[in-house]
Order: C-alpha cells, then sequence, then structure tokens
C-alpha cells in the first residue's frame, strides 16, 4: 500500500503543491518570532552539506535542516515490529534515482504527481533543501535500507494552516512507501506512529502532528486512523479535499 499524502508543503521557494494561478507571495506565512530568531541566529546552519557519500549510516550533522523543525537529523532511531527505523535527510547526489523511481510508480504518481523525469523530482526535494527550514525531505531506512520517504514540515508556517485553526509548531508529515512489497501489510501505519512518535519526542513545543491525506486516498487515511490519528475534518486545499488528520500530545498514549 502506498500512502502518498499529495500536498506538499512550501518551501522558501514556493509551495510545490500550489498550482500557478495562485498570487505571488501567497504560498508563505509570516514566520513566528522565535522562528526568525532561530533563523537568524543559525545563520548558514539551515544550508544543507552535500559532501559526497554512498552510506545511508553515516553520522549526519545535527543542524543540517536548521532549526525550525528542531534538527531532524539528529533523531534517534525508533523500533517497530518490522525492525528499527530512522529518518536520513535527503542528498539528492546519492538519492535521486531511487526517489525518481518511486515518484514514477503508478499508485503513488497518482497523487504525489511527480512522475517523469528525474528533474522532476529533483526540483520538488531542491526547493526544500534550499528554503529555509521549514521542510525537512528525508529517507526512511527500516533496518538500514531506504524504503520510504518522508516530508517533516512546519505545518503553521504551511498554507495548510488557512485552512484549519493551527497552533503555533504544529508539525506536518507526508510519507510514500517505495516498494509495493511493503505495502497493504501494515507498515505504513507502524511508520507513521514511529514518525509521529519521533516528532512529539524531539519537539518539545509541539502539541500536535497533522497530515492532510485526499480524501479519497481511503488507505491513507485508514493508516493515519490506526496509527493513532484521529479525523479532525475536510479541508479544501488548493489542489484537492483533504482529511485532516491529528495527532494530539495529550492523547498520545492512549489511541
Amino acid at each position: 500500500m502506498s500512502i502518498p499524502p499529495d500536498h506538499r508543503p512550501a518551501t522558501g521557494t514556493g509551495g510545490a503543491g500550489l498550482s500557478s494561478d495562485d498570487p505571488a507571495g501567497d504560498d508563505t506565512l509570516d514566520l513566528r518570532v522565535d522562528d526568525l530568531v532561530a533563523l537568524l541566529t543559525a545563520g548558514t546552519a539551515g544550508q544543507p552539506s552535500s559532501p559526497a557519500v554512498a552510506d545511508h549510516d553515516e553520522p549526519l550533522d545535527g543542524r543540517l535542516d536548521g532549526d525550525l523543525l528542531d534538527s531532524v537529523a539528529s533523531w534517534a532511531p525508533a523500533d517497530t515490529r518490522f525492525g528499527g527505523f530512522r529518518l536520513a535527510p535527503v542528498r539528492l547526489e546519492r538519492d535521486l534515482s531511487l526517489l525518481t523511481r518511486w515518484m514514477n510508480d503508478p499508485a503513488v504518481a497518482a497523487f504525489w504527481e511527480l512522475a517523469g523525469p528525474d528533474t522532476v523530482t529533483a526540483d520538488h526535494v531542491r526547493a526544500q533543501l534550499e528554503g529555509d527550514g521549514r521542510s525537512v525531505p528525508c529517507l526512511g531506512l527500516l533496518d538500514s535500507t531506504p524504503m520510504s520517504y518522508f516530508e517533516i514540515y512546519r505545518a503553521d508556517l504551511d498554507p495548510l494552516a488557512r485552512a484549519y485553526p493551527a497552533r503555533p509548531h504544529d508539525t506536518g508529515i507526508h510519507l510514500l512507501l517505495g516498494g509495493v512489497a511493503d505495502r497493504g501489510r501494515g507498515v505504513g501505519t507502524a511508520l507513521l506512529r514511529a514518525v509521529a512518535d519521533l516528532v512529539l519526542d524531539h519537539r518539545p513545543r509541539c502539541t500536535r502532528v497533522v497530515a492532510e491525506p485526499d480524501i479519497r486516498n481511503t488507505p491513507s487515511v485508514s493508516a493515519f486512523l490506526s496509527a493513532g490519528f484521529r479525523y479532525a475534518a475536510e479541508v479544501d486545499l488548493p489542489d484537492k479535499r483533504a482529511a485532516l488528520m491529528i495527532r494530539d500530545r495529550s492523547l498520545r498514549h492512549v489511541l
């Protein structure tokens, strides 16, 4: 089962999920004061480094993604019933061919809409890597094997925040499962729960993890529900009608 929520977060170069008809500048929200301070004090720390690497298990720079998401690169691994899992921020020179192959899978392309040559995927990912740090693209590694793609993003700084009563530091996640063998057997649910837990563990100011899969994407909505998210509302986004899914910190150990 592929679980690819298809609304992409805005980045410093614009929201990839928005149509070209949207007014210029309408795809960003004002950064809150504490986030502006973080960006100013971080200097160039928010820009990704690009050493030539091939091993996803190498030590990662804990400040690779700056401060807006509390250094996703340094987050600890998690245990799931399918094996050990961790997030590895994407590096295009290492990961582009794999991501392009996944994006051209018809089951993924139906919602992510990034099928085509590798330049299509590269542009989408690069917009986040070269942005202000409000969205971090990552590979999901299960027992050290890359098998999924995540985008961890600041939902309160995303166009999504116009569609629901966002709270400061709301954190959003997008997921696709790369391999057909990992679909339809609960892997997506396990990873969604694991990543939501990682967000809540490493982002103490975040009280909610949110997602907005296409309302028509029944497997995705079902996986979020099974992972402890609640169905909050239907929301109209520029490119779809979405199911707003929320996992509350206060209900973390109940659902």
